[in-house]
């Protein structure tokens, strides 16, 4: 019998969560607020709160604020209709009358898609930048704050070089500035420097997460990013579409790991600390197009668009995850392999409707 939806989401967790809850026990019986909770780190990052509180008697309870919280109970109504959730539409901006009995905040309050970036650049850093500041100003006046976990970007670190197999959370790199797309990770940068400010000067306990690229379950396939676009060509019956030479070098980390992975950074991360949230298992669009085309039984065609400037635009971007390993004991339980499948498994049976 065939797993539906719902189904396919409580696997998931009951994997990432096996034998490890315990690592978790500081949020039984908290208040948890997450900024941007109705986006796909959000629902992801609820999806596991609700499992343990349902598998684990973790009582935990989550706030989830957005700008369109509305959208959400049509979306995810089992998640928007639980009585331990609770939904404010908010601007991020603007945080009067939200709760003070908080104790744990995950801010993830950002849209990535890169082509709002370039069409609405000024709000884009507006968003990010005063809204890390008004949520650091809320958590000023909480009576009984615990931890904060800033969600970053992979892409504060700029260009990767291609020698360099994945990205260590002590690389420094620098940021075209001037570029069409730059308004998201230069406002992510400054967002990571308010933190700092806040931390020394208020002596708010922060960390900061550094996610780079994911898919699966709750995340849309028509936002421009490789893989999204990938399987959504081969759910139609392709061509599979290649933009460029098929060299470009990305990795992809599967979301139930993803939420795993932040809640852990928010209960264990050492405050003032950097955590780099991905796979660390690189593949080249090329190879990438022909998992995904493999995974249908009428492999769709590969086409490949090769120029001399797109050649030149290839990229990598692939982080080290060592630290986050080594000092937090997190790892990868789903490969690239799997989360392809379950994608597209998913993606046949939910067609996910626009926000």
């Amino acid at each position: 019998m065939s797993l539906t939806p719902k189904e396919i989401v409580q696997e998931d967790c009951k994997r990432v969560t096996a034998g490890q809850t315990s690592l978790l026990e500081p949020l039984r019986d908290e208040r948890i607020l997450i900024t941007g909770g109705t986006g796909f780190m959000g629902t992801w990052l609820s999806e596991i709160i609700t499992y343990l509180n349902d598998n684990f008697d973790f009582n935990a309870h989550i706030t989830l604020l957005s700008s369109r919280a509305g959208s959400f109970q049509n979306r995810v109504p089992h998640i928007a209709s639980r009585q331990d959730v609770d939904l404010i539409e908010r601007d991020i901006r603007n945080l009067t009358d939200i709760p003070s009995n908080i104790s744990w905040i995950i801010h993830a309050a950002a849209n990535p898609d890169n082509r709002i970036h370039a069409s609405d650049p000024l709000r884009t850093i507006d968003v990010i930048v005063n809204g890390t500041r008004a949520v650091l100003e809320y958590a000023a006046r909480l009576p009984d704050v615990k931890k904060i976990l800033n969600i970053s970007s992979g892409q504060v670190y700029g260009a990767q070089p291609w020698e360099i197999p994945g990205i260590p959370e002590t690389f420094i790199g620098g940021l075209d500035c001037s570029a069409f797309n730059a308004s998201y990770p230069e406002s992510k940068r400054m967002a990571e420097t308010i933190c700092s400010v806040y931390r020394n000067q208020q002596r708010l306990p922060l960390v900061n997460a550094r996610p780079f690229a994911f898919i699966g379950p709750y995340q849309y396939l028509d936002r421009p990013w490789a893989i999204n676009n990938f399987i959504r060509d081969g759910l139609i019956g392709g061509p599979i579409r290649i933009l460029g030479d098929g060299q470009t070098v990305r990795s992809y980390m599967y979301p139930s790991d993803m939420a795993w992975w932040l809640l852990n950074i928010l209960v264990q991360g050492s405050v003032g600390a950097n955590y780099n949230v991905g796979s660390p298992e690189a593949v080249t669009l090329q190879e990438l197009a022909e998992k995904i085309s493999g995974q249908f039984p009428k492999s769709p065609q590969i086409i490949t668009g090769l120029s001399h400037d797109t050649l030149l635009r290839s990229s990598k971007f692939v982080p080290d995850t060592r630290l986050a390993e080594k000092k937090l004991g997190l790892k990868i339980t789903i490969d690239l392999d799997m989360a392809i499948r379950r994608t597209i498994l998913w993606n046949q049976m939910v067609p996910l409707k626009k926000d």
